[in-house]
């Protein structure tokens, strides 16, 4: 979970990376180069090649990040559109991306084949040297603009689906970062082919894919600039009539938290700095807010007026939250991970140390979980998990943390429970997972030993808390395997300050026995 929690916050660096420079003058090499090494820095692949749709419809291979040996063997290499997009019809769709196992390989399209897979594990997922995985590059409009190849993942396996969808996202970025690169050139070609001609200028600005707006100068005060010309696009973005838009100041379309934000950005760009991908929120006409990143630029008149550059980042701000949110839970039950039990329980030790009250956390681990994966298969202890998961979340309070640790290991963290509601709470868990568990028609049961650490002064970190625990779940069930008992077997603290945090042992009754 670490490593995937890495793997997202490099890939939503790599995309920052690329989006952050799209309207600030770098070439169409550049753009496209700065593509290949986000994907091999960032979404956990060793080679990565991307094939520039031209407009005659041939694909050339114009960047590659990775291997100097795919460098000298692909760069510069052409080949007709039909032919790459009918070798890749015979591929697997993986979503938006196109995959080719082995058995597909073809040497009719030039390729490089590297001669091992580092890392490669022998297992039925390995990735084979003649795997190779493709994500198609498309503009805002829908309009393929290249093809991304990607190659050596990492862990030498065929990639899962969180780290597909980090490819698929950067892709989606990456095509609007050609296609803004595409526009920039256009319109420094058109610049010296026309010499800034208006009509080359109003077609180009009119038809970007990408909302623009020219800012009157004169005033020199940014609260009572207005616009003097947009673009169908920003319409469309803020949801407003051109007309509409021409007669609102600058800052009526900013959030107004965001005001002085925009404020800042105007009055950078009115002193001659070069203001690129700010970040804000504006207000759509409906009164939806929408994410921006602007880029504004000064041009030399007579009169002086800036240009913005303004893209819809929404969508982007969304995912990166996902991912986050994501790289916090377990994908499996949904429930907190490791890492976000921390947080909760780092301030229930500080609060018990300050005198705050004490808290509680139990650990549970299944018993007979292995029985039913080795004899039900991995589906059936998928199943069991996720049940466990609803059942202890069904049983505490919404101030409560219920989380998975890996494996067959759940936590709950509680505060200010008495003894004897805390007892009351591990008789609870014990009877809830012991109920059948239904899965393709079988009745699964499985049994969970339960070792509960008061939190109280004496428990010096969030470590501590989790050892304590540990411990006196593996009491619990050290003593059930030692003298055979078959009915619940608790552990929990008797009083707040137990030695250390280790509880002491309460075995089951007869008449509480299962």
């Amino acid at each position: 979970m670490e490593r995937d929690r890495d793997m997202a916050m490099a890939a939503i660096r790599s995309v920052y990376r690329i989006t952050g420079r799209i309207n600030t003058g770098v070439t169409l090499a550049e753009t496209l180069q700065l593509i290949v090494d986000a994907v091999v820095d960032g979404v956990g692949f060793g080679v990565a090649v991307v094939n520039y749709l031209h407009p005659d419809k041939v694909y050339e291979a114009v960047a590659i990040a990775g291997s100097d040996e795919a460098r000298e063997t692909l760069l510069g290499v052409r080949y007709p559109a039909e032919e790459l997009d009918g070798y890749l019809e015979r591929a697997e769709r993986w979503g938006q991306l196109r995959y080719l196992p082995q058995e597909r390989f073809s040497d009719a399209i030039p390729s490089w084949v590297p001669a091992e897979v580092p890392g490669a594990p022998e297992a039925d997922d390995a990735w084979h040297p003649l795997d190779a995985l493709f994500a198609p590059l498309r503009a805002p409009g829908g309009e393929l603009v290249g093809i991304l190849g990607v190659d050596l993942p990492a862990d030498g396996r065929r990639p899962g689906p969180f780290q597909r969808e980090l490819l698929e996202m950067l892709a989606a970025q990456a095509g609007i970062a050609i296609d803004n690169a595409n526009l920039v050139e256009a319109l420094r070609r058109e610049r010296r082919q026309l010499a800034a001609s208006e009509a080359a200028f109003r077609l180009a600005f009119n038809s970007a894919g990408t909302g623009m707006c020219m800012i009157g100068m004169a005033s020199g005060d940014p609260d009572r600039t207005r616009l003097n010309r947009v673009n169908p696009a920003l319409c469309r973005l803020l949801g407003r009539d051109e007309d509409v838009l021409l007669s609102m100041r600058f800052a009526d379309l900013i959030h107004p938290d965001d005001v002085d934000e925009g404020r800042a950005v105007l009055t950078g760009a009115f002193g001659g700095a070069a203001m690129h991908d700010y970040e804000l929120r504006c207000v759509r006409g409906d009164g939806e807010i929408v994410w921006v990143s602007a880029t504004v630029s000064v041009v030399a008149g007579p009169p002086p007026f800036a240009i913005a550059q303004v893209q819809d980042i929404t969508g982007r701000k969304a995912a990166e939250a996902d991912l986050v949110r994501r790289a916090s839970r377990d994908p499996l039950t949904g429930l907190v991970n490791r890492e976000a039990l921390a947080a909760p329980l780092d301030a229930a030790v500080h609060r018990a140390a300050a005198g705050g009250g004490t808290g509680a956390l139990l650990f549970c681990d299944l018993d007979d979980f292995k029985v039913v994966n080795d004899t039900f298969g991995h589906d059936a202890g998928d199943a069991v998990l996720v049940a466990v998961a609803q059942r202890l979340v069904s049983l505490v309070r919404p101030t409560d943390t219920v989380a998975r640790l890996g494996g067959d290991e759940f936590v709950i963290l509680t505060g200010d429970v008495p003894a004897d509601d805390l007892a009351t709470l591990v008789d609870r868990v014990e009877r809830a997972v012991s109920a059948p568990i239904g899965h393709e028609g079988h009745a699964l049961r499985v049994r969970v030993s339960v070792g509960v650490a008061v939190i109280d002064a004496t428990i010096a970190d969030a470590g501590a808390a989790l050892r304590a625990a540990d411990r006196a779940m593996y009491l619990v069930k050290g003593h059930r395997h030692a003298s055979g008992v078959t009915g619940r077997v608790t552990a929990f603290g008797e009083h707040a300050g137990a030695p250390g945090g280790i509880p002491l042992l309460r075995l089951a009754g007869p008449d509480n026995a299962q």
